[in-house]
């Protein structure tokens, strides 16, 4: 738009602030001219009517869902509205379907239409801002299932379980060739624990695994690197399924570790690891075998579970 003069200009400026389109900005000073403007205006936005959704929010909502956090954020809720929507309508329509407990990703498609909306597009999030925890669904969370190998499926039996996939494979391919026994133990069953996986994984050990390996006369073994993180792997497993199971580390997969070691320049440990071990790994050894693997962590060197190949056991 053209403005022919200065009156012009007024005119139009008189205009557009009486229209609440634009606002002064004071703190820019008046440009000394008569009549006065000043120097500078924002450009007021028309502000958005949300009438409808607060009595959406207030009058549509099932009493499960709190409307607080929107109320106060209605431009978030107008982001998030399908969403919620598509929420409150299941627990309108099918709240009884959550006396059965399902996997996260069945319960977000049987709301959502998206199986993976609930716990990686926003579905959180969203449960968070209406008082909601993922528990109100009655969701349970899905685990990777535990790799193993049964050599036999006779009670009692020793089961060991083994941080990385080499010597998994490499033990197994020793019991297939006709071994019953690794570095002086008989074994019946391998698990392969994954590193840090065994953690999640094991929770659900009960489940996944035949009655043969539930057996509470089963003696459970576990064999790691030897390394902060391998002993704390240990230790964290051992204490959080204390109640349920006894684990003790293979100590003569370990000694025959730092034996074989004495021979070899060692790798300096990854950096980062955590520290904080405790005693526990510790105990099932003598204490010159204690003194050894103290000396080598304070040396910041390990040694990998793969030093031990097939010939070692």
């Amino acid at each position: 738009m053209r403005v022919p003069n200065y009156a012009g200009l007024v005119e139009l400026v008189y205009d557009l602030t009486g229209k609440e389109l634009i606002s002064p900005i004071k703190s820019s000073g008046l440009n000394g001219k008569k009549p006065a403007l000043y120097q500078r205006y924002r450009i007021d936005r028309p502000s958005k009517d949300y009438t409808d959704y607060q009595e959406e929010l207030m009058y549509q909502l099932v009493p499960m869902l709190k409307n607080d956090y929107y109320m106060g954020n209605l431009e978030a809720y107008q982001k998030d509205r399908l969403f919620v929507l598509s929420l409150n309508d299941y627990l309108k329509k099918h709240r009884g379907c959550l006396k059965e407990a399902v996997s996260y990703n069945e319960r977000s498609f049987e709301i959502w239409g998206r199986e993976k909306f609930l716990l990686r597009e926003g579905g959180i999030r969203i449960l968070k801002n209406l008082g909601l925890a993922p528990e109100d669904l009655n969701v349970y969370d899905t685990t990777e299932p535990l790799a193993y190998y049964s050599h036999h499926k006779r009670v009692p039996q020793k089961i060991l379980i083994l941080e990385n996939k080499d010597t998994f494979y490499s033990m197994r391919k020793h019991l297939l060739g006709n071994n019953s026994r690794i570095l002086g133990e008989e074994i019946g069953t391998l698990i392969y624990g994954a590193g840090k996986g065994i953690h999640k994984s094991f929770q659900d050990f009960t489940f996944c695994v035949e009655p043969y390996l539930n057996d509470n006369r089963n003696e459970i073994l576990y064999f790691g690197d030897l390394d902060y993180e391998g002993i704390l792997i240990y230790e964290t497993l051992q204490e959080n399924f204390r109640d349920k199971v006894k684990l003790k580390p293979f100590r003569t997969a370990y000694e025959a570790m730092l034996k074989k070691a004495g021979r070899i320049k060692l790798p300096n440990m990854k950096e980062g690891q955590n520290s904080n071990i405790g005693t526990e790994f510790f105990s099932y050894f003598s204490n010159e075998v204690q003194e050894q693997m103290k000396h080598l962590l304070q040396q910041n060197s390990y040694i990998p579970q793969e030093i031990l190949q097939r010939k070692d056991f």
